[in-house]
Protein backbone atom coordinates (compact mmCIF):
# COMPACT_ATOMS: atom_id res chain seq x y z
CA UNK A 1 0.00 0.00 0.00
CA UNK A 2 2.74 2.47 0.96
CA UNK A 3 4.64 1.76 -2.27
CA UNK A 4 1.51 2.29 -4.37
CA UNK A 5 0.76 5.59 -2.60
CA UNK A 6 4.33 6.77 -3.06
CA UNK A 7 4.03 5.99 -6.75
CA UNK A 8 0.78 7.98 -6.93
CA UNK A 9 2.34 10.98 -5.21
CA UNK A 10 5.46 10.77 -7.37
CA UNK A 11 3.22 10.85 -10.42
CA UNK A 12 1.48 13.98 -9.15
CA UNK A 13 4.82 15.70 -8.58
CA UNK A 14 6.06 14.61 -11.99
CA UNK A 15 2.97 16.05 -13.66
CA UNK A 16 3.33 19.29 -11.69
CA UNK A 17 6.93 19.62 -12.87
CA UNK A 18 5.92 18.86 -16.45
CA UNK A 19 3.25 21.57 -16.51
CA UNK A 20 5.52 24.05 -14.70
CA UNK A 21 8.20 23.52 -17.36
CA UNK A 22 5.61 24.07 -20.09
CA UNK A 23 4.67 27.40 -18.48
CA UNK A 24 7.88 28.88 -19.91
CA UNK A 25 5.93 29.38 -23.12
CA UNK A 26 3.54 31.63 -21.19
CA UNK A 27 6.24 33.94 -19.81
CA UNK A 28 5.67 36.59 -22.52
CA UNK A 29 1.98 36.68 -21.55
CA UNK A 30 2.85 36.93 -17.85
CA UNK A 31 5.24 39.78 -18.68
CA UNK A 32 2.53 41.51 -20.72
CA UNK A 33 0.05 41.30 -17.82
CA UNK A 34 2.62 42.69 -15.39
CA UNK A 35 3.66 45.50 -17.74
CA UNK A 36 0.06 46.55 -18.35
CA UNK A 37 -0.79 46.38 -14.65
CA UNK A 38 2.23 48.54 -13.83
CA UNK A 39 1.22 51.06 -16.47
CA UNK A 40 -2.29 51.29 -15.06
CA UNK A 41 -1.21 51.46 -11.43
CA UNK A 42 1.21 54.24 -12.32
CA UNK A 43 -1.71 56.17 -13.85
CA UNK A 44 -3.86 55.79 -10.72
CA UNK A 45 -5.75 52.67 -11.77
CA UNK A 46 -7.04 49.86 -9.59
CA UNK A 47 -6.90 46.08 -10.01
CA UNK A 48 -10.23 44.25 -9.59
CA UNK A 49 -10.14 40.47 -9.49
CA UNK A 50 -12.48 37.52 -9.00
CA UNK A 51 -13.06 33.79 -9.40
CA UNK A 52 -15.04 30.91 -7.90
CA UNK A 53 -13.96 28.30 -5.36
CA UNK A 54 -10.20 27.80 -5.49
CA UNK A 55 -10.03 30.57 -8.07
CA UNK A 56 -11.70 32.92 -5.58
CA UNK A 57 -8.79 32.19 -3.25
CA UNK A 58 -6.37 32.97 -6.09
CA UNK A 59 -8.11 36.29 -6.67
CA UNK A 60 -7.82 37.16 -2.99
CA UNK A 61 -4.20 36.00 -3.03
CA UNK A 62 -3.34 38.39 -5.88
CA UNK A 63 -5.08 41.31 -4.18
CA UNK A 64 -3.24 40.53 -0.96
CA UNK A 65 0.15 40.50 -2.67
CA UNK A 66 -0.52 43.99 -4.06
CA UNK A 67 -2.07 45.63 -1.01
CA UNK A 68 0.40 43.98 1.33
CA UNK A 69 3.71 43.07 -0.22
CA UNK A 70 5.33 40.25 -2.14
CA UNK A 71 9.00 40.41 -1.11
CA UNK A 72 9.89 44.06 -0.65
CA UNK A 73 8.85 46.80 1.73
CA UNK A 74 7.04 49.27 -0.52
CA UNK A 75 3.84 51.30 -0.71
CA UNK A 76 0.51 49.43 -0.83
CA UNK A 77 -1.04 49.12 -4.27
CA UNK A 78 -4.81 49.37 -4.93
CA UNK A 79 -6.47 46.01 -5.51
CA UNK A 80 -9.93 44.64 -4.73
CA UNK A 81 -11.05 40.99 -4.75
CA UNK A 82 -14.74 41.14 -5.67
CA UNK A 83 -15.55 37.86 -3.90
CA UNK A 84 -14.88 39.23 -0.42
CA UNK A 85 -17.99 41.27 0.43
CA UNK A 86 -20.60 38.74 1.56
CA UNK A 87 -23.42 41.29 1.67
CA UNK A 88 -22.80 42.48 -1.90
CA UNK A 89 -22.27 38.97 -3.29
CA UNK A 90 -25.40 37.58 -1.62
CA UNK A 91 -27.46 40.63 -2.60
CA UNK A 92 -26.58 40.30 -6.29
CA UNK A 93 -26.97 36.53 -6.20
CA UNK A 94 -30.39 36.81 -4.58
CA UNK A 95 -31.77 39.73 -6.61
CA UNK A 96 -30.21 39.11 -10.03
CA UNK A 97 -28.78 35.57 -10.04
CA UNK A 98 -25.30 34.34 -9.22
CA UNK A 99 -24.14 34.58 -12.85
CA UNK A 100 -24.14 38.39 -12.46
CA UNK A 101 -22.26 38.48 -9.15
CA UNK A 102 -19.01 39.85 -10.64
CA UNK A 103 -20.37 41.65 -13.69
CA UNK A 104 -22.56 43.96 -11.64
CA UNK A 105 -19.68 44.89 -9.35
CA UNK A 106 -17.37 45.50 -12.32
CA UNK A 107 -20.00 47.66 -13.99
CA UNK A 108 -20.29 49.73 -10.80
CA UNK A 109 -16.58 50.08 -10.08
CA UNK A 110 -14.24 49.55 -13.03
CA UNK A 111 -13.00 52.55 -15.00
CA UNK A 112 -11.05 52.73 -18.26
CA UNK A 113 -7.72 53.08 -16.39
CA UNK A 114 -8.33 49.93 -14.33
CA UNK A 115 -7.49 46.25 -14.86
CA UNK A 116 -9.95 43.41 -14.23
CA UNK A 117 -8.56 39.89 -13.75
CA UNK A 118 -10.77 36.82 -13.83
CA UNK A 119 -9.53 33.39 -12.73
CA UNK A 120 -11.28 30.37 -14.27
CA UNK A 121 -9.76 26.91 -14.61
CA UNK A 122 -12.45 25.88 -17.10
CA UNK A 123 -12.79 29.19 -18.90
CA UNK A 124 -16.53 28.66 -19.08
CA UNK A 125 -17.73 29.90 -15.68
CA UNK A 126 -20.63 32.27 -16.46
CA UNK A 127 -19.67 34.58 -13.57
CA UNK A 128 -16.15 35.06 -14.92
CA UNK A 129 -17.20 35.26 -18.57
CA UNK A 130 -19.76 37.95 -17.76
CA UNK A 131 -17.41 39.75 -15.37
CA UNK A 132 -14.72 40.14 -18.01
CA UNK A 133 -17.32 41.18 -20.60
CA UNK A 134 -18.43 43.92 -18.20
CA UNK A 135 -14.81 45.06 -17.89
CA UNK A 136 -14.53 45.43 -21.66
CA UNK A 137 -17.86 47.27 -21.78
CA UNK A 138 -16.51 49.75 -19.20
CA UNK A 139 -13.29 50.21 -21.17
CA UNK A 140 -11.08 48.53 -18.55
CA UNK A 141 -8.35 46.04 -19.44
CA UNK A 142 -9.69 42.49 -19.15
CA UNK A 143 -7.32 39.66 -18.21
CA UNK A 144 -8.09 35.93 -18.10
CA UNK A 145 -6.11 33.43 -16.07
CA UNK A 146 -7.34 30.15 -17.52
CA UNK A 147 -6.24 26.89 -19.19
CA UNK A 148 -6.34 25.03 -22.48
CA UNK A 149 -10.00 24.41 -21.64
CA UNK A 150 -10.60 28.15 -21.64
CA UNK A 151 -9.27 29.20 -25.03
CA UNK A 152 -12.55 30.92 -25.92
CA UNK A 153 -12.35 33.05 -22.78
CA UNK A 154 -8.71 33.83 -23.47
CA UNK A 155 -9.56 34.90 -27.01
CA UNK A 156 -12.11 37.44 -25.80
CA UNK A 157 -9.87 38.97 -23.10
CA UNK A 158 -7.39 41.75 -23.76
CA UNK A 159 -4.66 39.65 -22.16
CA UNK A 160 -4.54 36.02 -21.04
CA UNK A 161 -2.34 33.53 -19.22
CA UNK A 162 -3.29 30.05 -20.46
CA UNK A 163 -2.00 27.09 -18.45
CA UNK A 164 -1.12 24.21 -20.82
CA UNK A 165 -3.08 21.60 -18.87
CA UNK A 166 -6.64 20.44 -18.30
CA UNK A 167 -6.44 19.07 -14.73
CA UNK A 168 -7.95 21.53 -12.26
CA UNK A 169 -5.30 20.98 -9.58
CA UNK A 170 -2.39 21.57 -11.96
CA UNK A 171 -4.12 24.64 -13.45
CA UNK A 172 -4.62 26.16 -10.02
CA UNK A 173 -1.00 25.49 -9.10
CA UNK A 174 0.18 27.30 -12.22
CA UNK A 175 -2.21 30.19 -11.60
CA UNK A 176 -0.49 30.70 -8.25
CA UNK A 177 2.89 30.53 -9.98
CA UNK A 178 1.77 33.07 -12.58
CA UNK A 179 0.33 35.50 -10.04
CA UNK A 180 3.58 35.25 -8.08
CA UNK A 181 5.55 36.08 -11.23
CA UNK A 182 3.32 39.09 -11.88
CA UNK A 183 3.70 40.09 -8.23
CA UNK A 184 7.48 39.88 -8.49
CA UNK A 185 7.57 42.31 -11.42
CA UNK A 186 5.04 44.71 -9.90
CA UNK A 187 6.78 44.51 -6.52
CA UNK A 188 10.13 45.38 -8.08
CA UNK A 189 8.60 48.34 -9.94
CA UNK A 190 6.81 49.71 -6.86
CA UNK A 191 9.96 49.35 -4.75
CA UNK A 192 12.08 51.23 -7.31
CA UNK A 193 9.46 53.87 -8.19
CA UNK A 194 7.97 55.92 -5.34
CA UNK A 195 4.45 57.19 -5.99
CA UNK A 196 4.23 60.77 -7.23
CA UNK A 197 2.04 63.18 -5.26
CA UNK A 198 -0.53 63.19 -8.09
CA UNK A 199 -0.68 59.37 -8.16
CA UNK A 200 -1.07 59.14 -4.39
CA UNK A 201 -3.93 61.61 -4.58
CA UNK A 202 -5.57 59.63 -7.39
CA UNK A 203 -5.32 56.42 -5.41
Amino acid sequence: MTTRLEGLLDGQLDRHSEVAAAMRAQLPQVQAVADELIRRLAAGGVLYTFGNGGSAADAQHLAGELIGRYLRERRPLPAVALIGDAAVVSCIGNDYGYDDVFARQVTALARPQDMVVGFSTSGTSPTVVKGLAAARANGACSVAFTSTRGKDLAATADLAVVVPADETARIQEMHVLALHLVSELVDRWAFDTPASPDTRKAL
